[in-house]
């Protein structure tokens, strides 16, 4: 008991020693507010600094001690969460979050023996992984025959079959049983999860152990294509060159339970479970610290749960060596311009460039990001590298040359601009956006109004319900001349995007061209107050805006020397 109290100490300790000391002298109401207000608001690096605080002035209280495990679980301090838990073992408390952590405790420590007891005494995960875990608790006892029935037993429970046959399939490899783990893949599927990315790549390794290359190659070909991420072509190349790949993704009992938690922790991300997704991904990393999916998968949810701090430091656990470097860095990139540190996000794609220059998403990521700082012609460049990097252009190239598009008529360059667009719409020809962006600068230069009318009629119909589309409607059969015809896809465009002053600055001057003068004022008035939210109108011209209220439409167009209005056909 000494040893677990010395524990429990160290773990509330470490649990209030994050930040610093701020509301001490409200005693434990004041951190009990603090750490509840954090964990509301997703910030589990508080919360457990705020749960740790209000332990030290209450250590025995249930409440306190399962939220100080939850927030240590989610933040991936295992290690602090099972000294609490074991606290709460100690005083009869019953948690599972508590037996979470301390599953995972004696996992790292390869207790298997305790695990199994915890299972048998129902003090354990629960019935989503209980079977799983017990499994491969008696691999690591060294009792297979146990194992096996164990996995069997987990068939039997309504919507665990899948995961119960690819667990059995990868704890047969991991004993070197590659004929029966690949008869399972075969006719299986590993339940489903033998179709996901990891569980292709598994099952190529076990088809590579039996000397089975090329139905390897044909399997990543099925599940993949041609166009491979660096780890997927590297195995590729191997198979390619004859070599026997070694069964990486389970080499021990512990990895096979840290595989547990990170196939339900992916289950429960497609649910929009996001704490309890980010707990079961954190173990598995924890259990198993080469787990790059793990760490990816958690990165993924902290960066979703808005948390980009925390998924900054996360991706960059990704070690520089591995193969799924990049990504990690493409993600950090991402959250970092979340927090608005865009030097630094394009400072790290920029070191990609360097590293990784040969694959086209880390060229074409740049160029998104260097576009929406409006650095256009750095942007127009780094799409033209991503391009130039695929062997074949495919209908999957469409939005580089979009984007690229965009860059060079943000540019000025049309001629070079209508080129992108228009190739864009070869690789995919109804795609609503190309047709729209296409469509409207057409309109905007007074080009091809017809083409440019079907081209938006087109887009429509594909997205009735995008504002900014019908908005380009109404605006080209305005600049036909078409006005009563615009007023219903214009006034249809201001419901769908009602604040956008762009969209009430058309439909005022379409008001304004079928005499309707008073709603056209209306509508640039709320134009003008729209105009600085939320960056909503970059484009909005708030000087021109001002002098129609003040002279009017048709006094504005002649001070700009443009075209009167003037009705299609008539006067």
């Amino acid at each position: 008991m000494a040893f677990w109290a010395n524990t429990f100490r160290a773990a509330v300790m470490m649990a209030g020693a994050c930040l610093p000391v701020s509301v001490g002298a409200n005693g434990i109401s004041g951190d009990y507010l603090a750490a509840r207000q954090a964990s509301f608001l997703g910030d589990f690096k508080s919360a457990a600094h705020y749960y740790g605080r209000a332990i030290m002035f209450d250590p025995d209280r249930p409440e306190l001690l399962e939220r100080g495990v939850l927030s240590n679980l989610a933040l991936g301090e295992v290690e602090t969460a099972s000294g609490l838990a074991q606290h709460m073992a100690d005083l009869g408390l019953n948690s599972q979050i508590a037996q979470m952590a301390t599953v995972a405790r004696d996992a790292k420590a390869e207790n298997y023996g305790a695990i199994l007891q915890a299972i048998s005494d129902k003090r354990a995960l629960g019935p989503l992984a209980d079977g799983l875990v017990q499994a491969w608790a008696q691999l690591g006892q060294g009792d297979m025959s146990a194992a096996l029935v164990g996995f069997e037993e987990v068939k039997k429970i309504q919507g665990l079959g899948g995961f119960a046959v690819y667990h059995k399939a990868l704890a047969l490899a991991s004993v070197g049983d590659f004929e029966n783990a690949e008869a399972l893949f075969a006719t299986d599927n590993a339940g489903g999860l033998g179709l996901t990315r990891r569980g292709v790549m598994a099952h190529a390794e076990i088809l590579s152990q039996l000397e089975r290359n090329d139905d390897a190659i044909a399997l990543l070909g099925r599940a993949f294509g041609r166009d491979l991420d660096p780890e997927l072509d590297a195995m590729r190349t191997a198979l390619e060159a004859g070599e026997k790949l070694t069964f990486t993704h389970v080499k021990s009992p512990r990895d096979g339970i840290a595989e547990v938690f990170y196939s339900l922790g992916g289950a429960l991300s497609n649910e929009n479970n996001d704490e309890l997704t980010l707990i079961y991904t954190q173990i598995a990393e924890f259990l198993r610290p080469d787990h790059v999916d793990a760490i990816l998968l958690t990165a993924e949810v902290l960066d979703s749960m808005q948390r980009y701090e925390l998924a900054v430091t996360t991706y960059a656990r990704v070690p520089e060596d591995d193969s799924s470097h990049h990504a990690a860095e493409l993600g950090r990139a991402a959250a970092l311009r979340a927090q608005d540190k865009t030097d630094e996000a394009i400072a790290v794609l920029r070191g990609l460039t360097e590293s990784h220059g040969d694959l086209p998403i880390v060229h074409s990521t740049l160029g998104d990001m260097l576009r929406a700082e409006e650095k256009f012609v750095e942007a127009s460049a780094s799409y033209t590298k991503a391009i130039d990097l695929y062997e074949e252009v495919t209908d999957r190239q469409w939005f580089l040359f979009y984007t690229r598009g965009i860059a060079n008529e943000r540019q000025d360059n049309w001629e070079a601009a209508e080129v992108d667009f228009r190739k864009a719409l070869e690789l995919n020809p109804e795609q609503p956006q190309v047709l729209n962006y296409l469509g409207y600068s057409l309109v905007e230069k007074q080009m091809k109004l017809d083409e440019a009318l079907e081209m938006i009629q087109r887009a429509v119909s594909k997205q009735p319900n995008a504002g900014y589309i019908v908005d380009s409607l109404g605006w080209v059969l305005y600049r036909l001349g078409r006005y009563e015809e615009s007023v219903p896809h214009m006034e249809r465009a201001a419901e769908l995007m009602p604040i956008d002053p762009i969209v009430n600055d058309h439909l005022g001057d379409v008001y304004w061209a079928v005499g309707r003068t008073r709603e056209a004022e209306f509508m640039w008035k709320r134009a003008l107050s729209f105009a600085d939210w939320e960056e909503a109108a970059e484009e909005a011209d708030v000087d021109r805006i001002r002098r129609k209220l003040e002279v009017g439409l048709d006094q504005v167009l002649s001070d700009e020397g443009a075209e009167p209005l003037k009705v299609a056909n008539g006067d």
